[in-house]
C-alpha cells in the first residue's frame, strides 16, 4: 500500500514544555531528519534544517471551551523546520516514531497531514472528546482519519490539574500551511493560525534563509 503522508509535529503549551515524551513505537528515529521527504502540498515553504530559534509554542495554536484546553501542533516539516534545533528534532522525531500507526489510519493513495494535540484543565476531573476537533481549511472542514494515543490516560478521556493528555491526530487531508486555518472544539473555534501565527512564521522564514545562506 502506497500512502502518503506529512510530519507535521505540530499541540502542545507551557504545561507540556514540562511533560514527559512519551517513548516511540520503534527503535529511534533517523539520524539525519533533512532527508525525510515530506508530502506536503506546500513544499515552497520548505528552509534548511538547523537554523529556526522559534519555540513549540510560537506555532501552536489554543482553544478552551467548558473548562478544556486544546493545544494543536501541526507537524509538518514546513512548520517545525523553523523551530530551534532541539525542538525541531524532538517533534519531527516524533512524528517519524509513529509513521507505522500513521499509515495504518490512512486509505492507500491518501496525504495524511499530522498535528501533536494536548487536552489539559485546571480543574479535577475534567472530560474531554476528542473526536470533536475538527480543522477548516480552503472552505472544507476535515476530521480526523486516526488518533494516535501518547500518553497512558488517553483513553479515560479525564484530564487533572497539572497533567495534560496527548495524541498524534491523522487528518487525510493536503494543507498548505501558508494559508488561513481554523481550528474548532466544541463550541469554539481559532482564527490564531492567519492571525498571529502565520506572520510569525513567516518572520523566520526570512531570517533562516538568510542564516543558511550566511553559513560559510
Amino acid at each position: 500500500m502506497i500512502v502518503r503522508w506529512a510530519l507535521s509535529l505540530p499541540v502542545t503549551l507551557v504545561i507540556m514544555a514540562c511533560s514527559p515524551v512519551p517513548p516511540p513505537e520503534t527503535a529511534a528515529a533517523p539520524p539525519n531528519f533533512e532527508q525525510t521527504d515530506p508530502a506536503d502540498a506546500d513544499e515552497h515553504l520548505l528552509v534548511p534544517v538547523g537554523f529556526g530559534s522559534l519555540r513549540q509554542d510560537d506555532f501552536s495554536v489554543e482553544i478552551t471551551d467548558a473548562g478544556i484546553h486544546v493545544k494543536v501542533t501541526p507537524l509538518s516539516e514546513t512548520v517545525i523546520r523553523l523551530a530551534a534545533p532541539d525542538t525541531y528534532e524532538r517533534l519531527h522525531a516524533l512524528a517519524w516514531s509513529r509513521r507505522n500507526a500513521v499509515e495504518r489510519a490512512l486509505e492507500e493513495g491518501e496525504t495524511g497531514q499530522l498535528f501533536l494535540v494536548s487536552f489539559f484543565s485546571r480543574q479535577p476531573n475534567v472530560e474531554y472528546r476528542p473526536e470533536e476537533l475538527q480543522i477548516t481549511h480552503r472552505g472544507r472542514t476535515v476530521r480526523t482519519a486516526g488518533i494516535i494515543p501518547l500518553t497512558a490516560g488517553w483513553g479515560r478521556h479525564l484530564v487533572q490539574p497539572q497533567q495534560a493528555q496527548s495524541a498524534i491526530y491523522v487528518f487525510a487531508a493536503e494543507f498548505d500551511y501558508g494559508l488561513p486555518i481554523t481550528f474548532r472544539y466544541g463550541l469554539r473555534q481559532s482564527d490564531d493560525w492567519h492571525r498571529e501565527v502565520l506572520p510569525r512564521l513567516d518572520d523566520e522564514r526570512t531570517r533562516v534563509l538568510a542564516r543558511a545562506q550566511a553559513r560559510p
